[in-house]
């Protein structure tokens, strides 16, 4: 089987108006020959996309799209490095600037329009045209995040970045999870400054022209901002910049880094707006999210491994079941937030309902072979995991914005790269790296690797060892369940027997489905369907399975 047999082709997308595919031979929705590299945690991102925006010149672009945005998060920590001052610095030199920003609901159900709308604001009094884009269902938010920097003069320097982190306060960790001194108030368990795990796609080659493209076809999409009659009528008011203006020539396809072998392929999720009669590139949504991963777990057969902010539902936990029952070798393994982020009931007790369906009706497909765990800094402090990462058998690996759940797959704008690369004879070395990257810091063995053990020489360096041989017990799928098991309950039972001793090594704390009484499940059962885990699919496909 080869590894592009893991993807979806153009006609399984199911999206016959985008133009995404237009450059890719026949029925391909991929593009080879790139570049690949994760960020984990929002302090890497962030040191690189200003590194990166600040080397821009006259004539470059800069395009982004953000769920939530805070104009004064700084990139790096310093004064100077703000999200409005690193993009407005960038337009006043002569970088074509352009942002989406979600106009967001209110902060009154702890969303952030007023901070949207400030960096918005802020920009555009700046000359960056950054737009407010209300263009979803209702209660539907666009949670796509990309950045695409292009070069003029220097195609070869292109870069796009795609995954789960925004450009908004509580972002700025690092692998120590002592959180982003600009946090966020979140509830309690996670403190002043939350702790945060989240991780970027860093992507250079041809798949530079597709984010690009999922930029131009939004952008250019001729709906007003918003319909609804008081948004309208505020950013009127308020003078806000509400047309788009016409983007430039889009370049051709940046060239090929040398000897790069990966192929990236881009899964979105648009919603059924307005009965299709909306969005003019995905005339009744797109659900290649859903499909791309329905496709790729069946045909899973190790492990499949996860790090979600959600998890959550029936239909989603179905989507595993059948390859877990067809494949007694297969297993699951999942990080996932060990509490909520915040802590009323409206907002915890349906998300804890939603993960408990999908979580019981796992383990009971395949018993001892699912293990969903949390994480905790080294200072007992629950990390918000907002990763959406999935590894699967080390062929298939994606990061994104979409998380395992309905809305994710059907309701909300979402974007996932997902790479394979052929490189590896039986794994993609890009897709083994990641996943044991992520265990490494999970399991505290980071400081035991480093990227070169050698001095250059081919001699080893202070006893110094390359990733795989830190992390050559979870080179193999039961390895790693094992070794996340031992870790996990170590830890756990420090913990319950009064943390007496040397903390044991490792950050993982086993979860266990919730568990919710009669009336807690009668009363999130409404406020799960409707407002945490709705359905944006065609009427017609809401009576089946599929996507």
């Amino acid at each position: 089987m080869q590894h592009t047999d893991w993807l979806l082709r153009h006609s399984e997308r199911a999206n016959a108006d985008t133009r995404l595919d237009d450059l890719h031979p026949g029925d391909e929705a991929w593009s080879e020959g790139n570049l690949v590299r994760p960020l984990i945690h929002g302090a890497t991102y962030f040191a690189e996309l200003c590194e990166r925006i600040e080397a821009t010149k006259a004539g470059d672009l800069v395009f982004f799209t953000d769920w939530q945005g805070d104009a004064d998060e700084q990139l790096t920590g310093e004064p100077g490095s703000e999200v409005v001052e690193v993009l407005a610095c960038a337009d006043e030199r002569d970088v074509d600037v352009r942002g989406l920003i979600w106009r967001s609901h209110t902060e009154m159900i702890n969303f952030s329009a007023s901070e949207n709308r400030l960096l918005g604001r802020q920009l555009q009094s700046r000359g960056a045209e950054a737009l407010l884009d209300m263009r979803v269902r209702t209660g539907g938010s666009h949670h796509q995040k990309l950045v695409v920097i292009r070069h003029r003069d220097h195609p070869e320097r292109d870069i796009a970045y795609v995954g789960g982190i925004d450009l908004c306060h509580s972002r700025r960790d690092t692998a120590a999870h002592h959180g982003d001194p600009q946090a966020l108030e979140m509830a309690p368990e996670y403190g002043d400054t939350p702790p945060w795990h989240d991780v970027m796609a860093a992507i250079t080659g041809p798949a530079v022209h597709d984010v690009e493209t999922v930029f131009r076809e939004r952008w250019e999409d001729p709906t007003r901002l918003t319909r609804h009659p008081v948004y309208w009528t505020q950013d009127k008011i308020r003078g806000m910049d509400m047309t788009p203006d016409p983007l430039p020539e889009q370049a051709p396809p940046p060239p090929s880094p040398e000897g790069a072998t990966q192929v990236v392929q881009l899964l979105r999720t648009y919603p059924n707006l307005r009965q299709g009669r909306d969005y003019p590139f995905a005339r009744g949504g797109e659900r290649s999210v859903a499909r791309g991963y329905s496709k790729a777990v069946a045909k899973a057969r190790k492990l499949i491994y996860i790090e979600d902010q959600y998890l959550w539902g029936q239909q989603v936990g179905d989507v595993f079941t059948e390859s877990l029952r067809a494949d007694p070798e297969l297993r699951i393994v999942a990080v996932v937030p060990m509490f909520t982020d915040q802590a009323g009931f409206l907002a915890r007790a349906p998300q804890m309902l939603g993960r408990a369906k999908a979580m019981r009706r796992m383990e009971e497909a395949a018993p001892g072979r699912v293990a969903i765990y949390g994480i905790e800094n080294h200072q007992g402090t629950p990390v918000y995991v907002h990763a959406k990462v999935c590894v699967m058998d080390d062929v298939w690996a994606t990061i994104g914005s979409d998380n395992f759940n309905r809305r994710s797959w059907t309701h909300d704008s979402e974007l996932s790269a997902v790479v394979v690369d052929p490189s590896g004879s039986d794994h993609s070395p890009y897709a083994r790296r990641l996943r044991l990257t992520l265990a490494a810091e999970h399991l505290d063995r980071l400081d035991d690797v480093v990227d070169d053990p050698t001095d250059g020489t081919g001699d080893e360096v202070n006893g110094a060892r390359s990733l795989l041989e830190v992390m050559a017990d979870c080179v193999d799928a039961a390895g790693m369940f094992t070794a996340y098991e031992q870790t996990a309950r170590a830890l756990d039972d420090w913990h319950a027997g009064g943390q007496v001793g040397t903390r044991p090594p490792g950050r993982l704390r086993r979860l266990q489905p919730p568990e919710l009484s009669r009336w807690a499940r009668a009363a999130a059962t409404i406020p799960y369907l409707v407002v945490h885990d709705p359905d944006g699919r065609p009427k017609p496909l809401r009576r089946t399975e599929n996507f």
